[in-house]
């Protein structure tokens, strides 16, 4: 006879779980055993943190379309999926956190590990529950399954330590009837009103010069998201997550949008008189149009997010993929293509200064030069991953993606230590495809004992890790933020190439511009999960692009104070952004509304 973990296990099968990520405890001992007789049809991926378990579920989520996984014992297991459950929901990843508990007759008796988990998971989770008995545990399963699925979000079961082992026959009560709750989830067609579409369809047409935002939620709809663009004649400004929604190169986009975003992508933005937001909650209000600048249309599945940053006319509640199809038949091909062509102008000369910063032979290393060279070895059906920092900017705008690569970061959380997690769990998820990562030497400290576990599921990882013994992000943020100087940001060195050998792994340093392509070729030709550190200058410049006027205001009233300014200013007299910050105001004000907490990267869908 079954027990209430077997049930759950079972169930997780049926709901077609393949993987749970986690760390064994005596809290969860039986759920544990439940997993180690069922190893053929689900597999435990164990972890060297918690956290990285639940960054690996949303990953995995992400990458996969289907429910992610995460397993800890009570107390501080629990807590430390925190961070990783958090990046879920802000995201909209389906997400299932199972979590031990002390002996259900000891709980709040002050024992060992007496953390009521629920409460903590309270904020967090969209469906969030105690398990009771293993009658209790037949629905709670299944219902924390669809609850996460259906809401897009964390599901959360707490089962207490004695409870895990509960036989199934015993205790149902008689409106429980066995097997009332099938493992299935029921999906729609969700589709907006007609109304919306004709009168969605007749803004479009009657615009002159249309730009459009994709995010995220316009992945499912990359041909048709073309189609749209081609129509209108309108430039694609792409939000971090939606990096891969059209390849970089693709004539219809200016590329990223916000402060690691393009200058042509910016200038659509100022310049447009109608606006399409397809899929996209981009948190940066001061990168759209100024409010009623522009005519509004906005595609999402969530109502509840449209209209959330920018006052759209129009809201279209639906999957991007059905209605860009329903409103690309009711739209006009536009003959004047002079937007469009201006702003493929501006991309043709923004990619030619981005090719030239990856040129730049000087020393100390320039991070571009390394980052460029690393993205392009990248193959054809390579994912890519970045962490949240300097390297986010770097990858975004100096890694271009064709049509089959698959990009991933923690965006509306931008929390460090979630690149080298997201790696490992786009390596689970599709072994068949060689996995990339960028990330800085602050997040990968972090979590660096997860290298290991790349190693031990031989993960085809190569992860190049911008070394300059500096939070840099956060450097360049409190000077330009709040124009303090820069404070406590320097890092103590670590060597993460030995680091990598110790682990199992191979390690290689890039220590100058002319190392570059001899180490980049040694590396990639390595069999095991690789680590390439690149030395880099810790004192090149962090410049949006387009520095708003409060930004480079503080910016030079922070820097006499900065440590190194002297280095920071001659990297700045090579810059022709960085001359403009330094010796005059800028040319286009911009009002500004950065977020103070340093965690946050500005340019998240």
């Amino acid at each position: 006879m079954p027990n209430a973990s077997d049930i759950l296990i079972e169930t997780l099968i049926e709901w077609k779980v393949e993987v749970v990520f986690g760390l064994p405890g005596d809290g969860i001992n039986g759920i544990m055993e439940a997993l180690r007789r069922r190893q053929d049809r689900i597999r435990f991926v164990s972890v060297r943190h918690e956290q990285s378990a639940a960054f690996m579920a949303c990953a995995y989520a992400k990458f996969t379309g289907r429910l992610g996984v995460c397993l800890a014992t009570s107390g501080p297991g629990g807590t430390n999926l925190l961070t990783g459950l958090y990046d879920a929901k802000l995201d909209q990843m389906p997400v299932l956190a199972i979590t031990g508990m002390q002996y259900h007759d000891l709980i709040e008796t002050f024992s060992q590990q007496d953390v009521d988990l629920t409460r903590v998971f309270e904020n967090v989770a969209v469906y969030n529950a105690q398990v009771n008995d293993a009658a209790h545990m037949e629905n709670l399963a299944n219902l924390a399954c669809r609850s996460a699925l259906s809401k897009r979000g964390v599901a959360h079961l707490s089962i207490a330590n004695d409870v895990q082992e509960r036989m199934a026959g015993g205790g149902r009560s008689r409106r429980n009837r066995e097997g009332h709750m099938p493992s299935r989830f029921f999906e729609g067609r969700l589709v907006p009103r007609e109304d919306d579409i004709l009168r969605a369809a007749d803004l479009l047409n009657a615009g002159r010069k249309v730009a459009i935002l994709a995010g995220r939620g316009a992945l499912e709809a990359k041909g048709l998201l073309r189609e749209t663009a081609d129509l209108l004649g309108a430039p694609v400004a792409k939000a971090l997550l939606g990096k891969a929604v059209l390849p970089d190169d693709d004539p219809f986009t200016t590329g990223g949008i916000g402060i690691l975003g393009t200058v042509p992508s910016q200038e659509i933005m100022q310049q447009c008189d109608t606006l399409l937001i397809v899929g996209s909650t981009f948190p940066y209000i001061e990168y759209y149009p100024k409010p009623h600048a522009a005519t509004g249309i906005q595609i999402d599945h969530d109502p509840q997010r449209i209209g959330l940053r920018y006052p759209v006319e129009v809201g279209l509640v639906g999957a991007a993929g059905e209605t860009l199809r329903m409103l690309n038949e009711r739209l006009q091909r536009k003959a004047d293509r002079t937007f469009l062509e201006q702003a493929q102008e501006k991309t043709r000369n923004w990619r030619r200064e981005l090719r030239a910063m990856e040129g730049d032979r000087s020393s100390p290393l320039k991070p571009q030069a390394a980052v460029g060279a690393f993205g392009r070895r990248i193959a054809a059906n390579g994912i890519v991953v970045t962490d949240s920092g300097q390297n986010t900017e770097l990858a975004a705008r100096h890694v271009d993606l064709g049509a089959d690569h698959m990009f991933a970061v923690s965006g509306a959380l931008a929390s460090m230590a979630s690149g080298l997690p997201y790696a490992i769990a786009a390596g689970i998820a599709m072994p068949a495809r060689p996995i990339y990562a960028v990330v800085g030497d602050g997040g990968f400290a972090m979590q660096l004992g997860e290298f290991a576990t790349a190693v031990r599921y031989e993960i085809p990882l190569k992860l190049l890790v911008i070394r300059n013994d500096m939070l840099n992000q956060i450097a360049w943020e409190q000077m330009m933020f709040l124009g303090n100087p820069q404070f406590a940001c320097e890092l103590p060195p670590i060597d993460f190439a030995a680091a990598a050998e110790a682990m199992g792994g191979r390690g290689f340093t890039i220590r100058s511009f002319d190392e570059i392509d001899g180490v980049l070729d040694q590396a990639f030709a390595a069999e095991r999960p690789v680590v390439i550190q690149a030395l880099v200058d810790r004192y090149e410049p962090l410049m949006p692009p387009k520095m708003p006027e409060d930004y480079a205001r503080n910016f030079r009233a922070a820097l006499p104070q900065t440590p190194g300014h002297e280095k920071i200013e001659e990297n700045l007299r090579h810059s022709s952004a960085g001359r403009k910050v330094t010796e005059e105001e800028p040319q286009a004000p911009h009002e500004a509304a950065p977020d103070a907490n340093t965690g946050d990267l500005p340019g998240i869908p």
